[in-house]
């Protein structure tokens, strides 16, 4: 006879791993509603911290920085990414594809690191032979989308190999131009996957603190890079009201998209079955 923890082993070890990631989010989350500074007794239920949040300017200038550097770098990395797979996946031999392909790829595997030094060698140089662009908004995004867009093109890339490539034969044998082909048939069939590459480079970007440090100027701070400063100097349960507030949020946009995609899955299945369904049923006789 197994043992409970035999038979029920991989279970236990993923509720285990769970355990492990989500604990320390729960705490801090409740610790966000402390009415003292500690953070080892929860002294009482308190919401002064969301009040004292509200009222940090760095925090709100920081928090809306990110907003509008996530929602451009998640534009161009969805958009650089789709032309990337693209290329890659319909053009199969080409001069320099295999630079281009380790070049798109490199930043999944190069320290964030190394990346935000180098873009800091590149915009220094750039800014001191024409003046433009000073380290700031502008910056962040080019770095942001340089990571953003090698992401994008992975999970773009998937799901372009799945397209039924007669689709597209088809409509150029019924007289499209490519462009045509592209907008009206493949487009509609990476339309998630645009999206997901989207919110993929959102997140990313969001939440990055490493290329922000390198590449953001004087007065310019994005919420991540306010939250590390606060945490170096110490407790400050205002990072909590913070991080909490993003997490809720974060969920709130997966939740909503994981039911979008869902219902746009078995809208297309029923579709697909009614066609199957029409082409297989029998022609009434005359």
């Amino acid at each position: 006879m197994k043992t409970f923890l035999e038979k029920h082993f991989g279970k236990v070890w993923m509720a285990l791993v769970f355990l492990f990631l989500y604990i320390p989010l729960f705490f801090m989350m409740v610790f966000s509603f402390n009415s003292t500074r500690q953070d080892a007794n929860f002294t009482g239920f308190s919401l002064r911290w969301y009040e004292a949040l509200g009222k940090d300017t760095k925090i709100v200038e920081g928090f809306w920085l990110s907003l509008q550097v996530a929602a451009v770098t998640g534009v161009l990395s969805a958009v650089l990414g789709t032309f990337a797979a693209f290329v890659l996946v319909r053009y199969r031999r080409f001069w320099g594809r295999t630079v281009f392909s380790g070049m798109v790829n490199a930043p999944l595997v190069m320290p964030e690191v190394v990346i935000g030094l180098s873009l800091l060698l590149l915009m220094v140089g750039v800014q001191n032979a024409f003046g433009w662009p000073e380290r700031g908004f502008m910056t962040i995004v080019l770095g942001h989308t340089l990571l953003g867009m090698a992401y994008g093109m992975v999970v773009i890339q998937s799901r372009l190999l799945e397209v039924n490539r007669a689709l597209e034969e088809a409509a150029m044998d019924l007289g499209a131009r490519p462009f045509a082909v592209f907008y009206l048939v493949t487009l509609p069939n990476i339309a998630q996957a645009i999206l997901a590459a989207f919110l993929l480079s959102f997140t990313l970007s969001f939440d990055d603190v490493v290329i922000s440090e390198f590449l953001s100027g004087p007065g310019v701070s994005t919420l991540p890079q306010v939250i590390f400063g606060y945490a170096r100097r110490g407790i400050n349960p205002t990072i909590y009201a913070a991080a909490t507030l993003l997490i809720v949020t974060v969920t709130i946009v997966i939740v909503a998209y994981s039911v979008w995609v869902a219902r746009q899955t078995r809208r297309r299945e029923r579709e697909i079955a009614a066609a199957i369904r029409a082409e297989t049923a029998p022609v009434p006789s005359v």
